[in-house]
């Protein structure tokens, strides 16, 4: 049986702003297994980026705090680690591909010298052994001509060449497992197409588990073996990618994939879901998707549905299905 290389439990992570309390992570609880890709969908403000910043303890405190839960790495309790401990675990053994390599990415350094210094600092690597690892890394990820392009800065690089660069720095300590926080969202497609096989390729050759963070369904089918979909600091549903594509059992999911454009629907006009995300800072009670939702009952307005097994595997928290 495949064993568990992340699990995350019972996971509350709170912000104390100026203006009050945020909770931007609300009793999060799901599994990565070993080699698997695990999506984690949802608008933006649902809570995905923060979830990947717990996991490499990121959070900023203050105003961060973690509430409460776990985040087990192979067993360990990464909150129960030193600082020294994660910074030799980050980019080691767990490394992540950021948002925006503009912003992830420093401009008043070469790429060259910015992925070698990882190598150097983790590895111990000769500034030699370390520039010759970073020209193998940037050929591995298809920059062209790559033992030219260790002097170029950043802005000398094309919007794809630079999620290229942001994945040879995670991939250069050779880390187990790997988090990329929307990689794809402002490439075009045909561009979203090579960084996707390029990362599907990378996990195949490595052998790495995966959590792909995307509010873009169609990469999610492309890539991803699990799916957990998020909304306002909740996982609201959890199944294999196939089962939620086939048979979405919250009407959150059912919203989402609604919203994909498909060649074989009849109208060309797309069905999208009403309202707009809730003010996190004075969320509704009840369920969080009850003011968007056609299905609402008076229940959903009073309490928060737990997670229920619908079906081997097919989680969701919704008040339709008890």
């Amino acid at each position: 049986m495949t064993e568990n290389v992340l699990d995350i439990e019972n996971l509350t992570v709170r912000f104390h702003l100026k203006r009050g309390q945020l909770t931007a992570i609300n009793g999060l609880s799901f599994s990565v297994k070993e080699g698997e890709t695990f999506g984690l969908v949802g608008e933006s403000g649902s809570g995905k980026s923060v979830t990947a910043r717990s996991i490499m303890r990121l959070i900023p405190s203050p105003p961060g705090e973690i509430v409460s839960g776990r985040v087990l790495f192979k067993g360990d309790d990464i909150y129960k680690k030193t600082s020294a401990q994660m910074r030799e675990m980050r980019g080691n053994e767990i490394a992540m591909v950021f948002q925006e390599p503009m912003s992830a990415l420093n401009p008043v350094f070469t790429v060259g010298s910015q992925i070698s210094d990882a190598l150097r600092t983790n590895l111990g690597m000769s500034k030699k052994d370390a520039n010759d690892r970073v020209i193998e890394l940037l050929q591995l990820v298809g920059i062209p001509s790559p033992g030219s392009r260790l002097d170029s800065f950043v802005h000398e690089f094309s919007g794809g060449m630079r999620q290229r660069v942001m994945l040879a720095m995670a991939l250069s300590c050779d880390p187990t497992f790997l988090i990329a926080d929307e990689p794809t969202t402002a490439l075009d497609v045909t561009i979203q197409a090579v960084i996707l096989d390029l990362i599907r390729s990378m996990i195949d050759r490595f052998n790495m588990s995966l959590i792909f963070i995307t509010h873009n369904l169609g990469v999610v089918a492309h890539a991803c073996d699990t799916v957990g979909v998020m909304y306002a600091s909740h996982l609201v549903e959890l199944a294999p990618t196939k089962e939620i594509f086939a048979n979405p059992q919250h009407p959150y999911t059912v919203g989402l994939l609604n919203s994909i454009p498909r060649l074989d629907k009849q109208t060309r006009f797309l069905t999208p879901i009403k309202g707009l995300v809730c003010n996190m800072m004075d969320p509704p009670t009840g369920c969080k998707f009850h003011p968007r939702c056609d299905h609402a009952m008076d229940i959903c307005k009073q309490e928060i549905p737990q997670m229920k097994e619908l079906a081997p595997g097919h989680f969701a928290a919704c008040h339709l299905h008890n």
